[in-house]
């Protein structure tokens, strides 16, 4: 089994990996053996702090080990096929996770993967961040039948696993972007079909105000993602009417928890104000990508024992 899409998960495998991250979080000890020996192989094309942090302190707090590689490390790009680099490093490890520039890259890889694959991060989704963030969401509230989440901001990787996330969980989600930078088109059909599924709602708005109205959490991301930074001008421009600020708070509840994925360009998607507020939830969701990796490194490796 690999984890590329947040929807490669049904709705009993996505919620199992969120129970379990609570139980892990609550009884950290009582795992801290459990993959004693596995290794975890981590490609990245793009640098990373919490993703790749979390994800080699998962690995040790369960026993095992984790070898980091950066492009500069390995033939990519220099005659050696994506195939051929999945073929031999799946033989060196038992699971590979992946941070990519491309969405294709990570798909080619995982066909020619004799382990599981983890989208650490592509163009397209970033799966393990929305898994985090919807334990998050889970942990404050209990439940995700009738929670209302808006998303305000850039269609980008993150908003298109949140959009998928929350449709297959049964979370209403409203998502307001600027003309142009709408989520990709093919995601917003699976995860309308999704929410039909689940009974939730799927809304793609233009207007900020609108989408947070009844909202219980508001989620923003940076407005010039890496390799956008040619585009960052008129991005800015495009963006302006979209940060999380205290005016536009005022059309939404006052209970409303803040969320953001970090690093925060503060000044920009969110004033310092709000993320600094006591509504602000970022910094849990920062830590649970700890605990959301354990989940996830311990349902894919224990799957690969039961079938081998």
């Amino acid at each position: 089994m690999n984890i590329i899409s947040i929807a490669d998960l049904k709705r009993h495998e996505l919620e199992s990996i969120i129970f379990n991250t609570k139980e892990i979080k609550e009884k950290p000890l009582r795992y801290r053996n459990s993959l004693d020996g596995r290794i975890l192989i981590m490609l990245f094309e793009k640098p990373s702090l919490r993703t790749r942090i979390s994800l080699e302190s998962a690995m040790l707090q369960l026993g095992g080990n984790s070898i980091y590689i950066d492009r500069r490390d390995t033939h990519l790009g220099r005659g050696e096929t994506i195939e051929d680099t999945a073929r031999i490093l799946s033989r060196y490890g038992d699971c590979i996770a992946l941070r990519v520039n491309e969405h294709e890259t990570i798909l080619e890889f995982s066909e020619n993967s004799r382990v599981p694959v983890i989208n650490a991060l592509s163009s397209m989704e970033h799966p393990c961040q929305i898994i985090s963030d919807l334990f998050t969401i889970y942990e404050i509230e209990g439940k995700f039948k009738g929670i209302n989440l808006a998303y305000i901001g850039d269609g980008n990787n993150v908003c298109n696993s949140l959009l998928l996330g929350c449709a297959i969980l049964g979370v209403n989600i409203r998502v307001a972007s600027p003309p142009g930078y709408e989520p990709d088109k093919e995601i917003i059909v699976r995860a309308i079909k999704f929410s039909r599924e689940n009974n939730s709602l799927v809304e793609i708005l233009e207007n900020p105000r609108e989408a947070v109205k009844g909202a219980n959490f508001i989620y923003t991301d940076v407005w010039v993602s890496m390799g956008d930074e040619d585009e960052e001008k008129e991005r800015l421009e495009a963006f302006k009417e979209y940060q999380i600020n205290r005016e536009l708070l005022k059309n939404a509840d006052s209970d409303c928890k803040i969320m953001h994925c970090l690093p925060a360009h503060r000044g920009l998607e969110i004033t310092d104000d709000v993320i600094d507020s006591e509504n602000s939830i970022v910094w849990e969701q920062a830590e649970n990508k700890l605990h959301a990796h354990k989940a996830i490194l311990l349902k894919l490796l224990n799957e690969r024992t039961m079938h081998s």
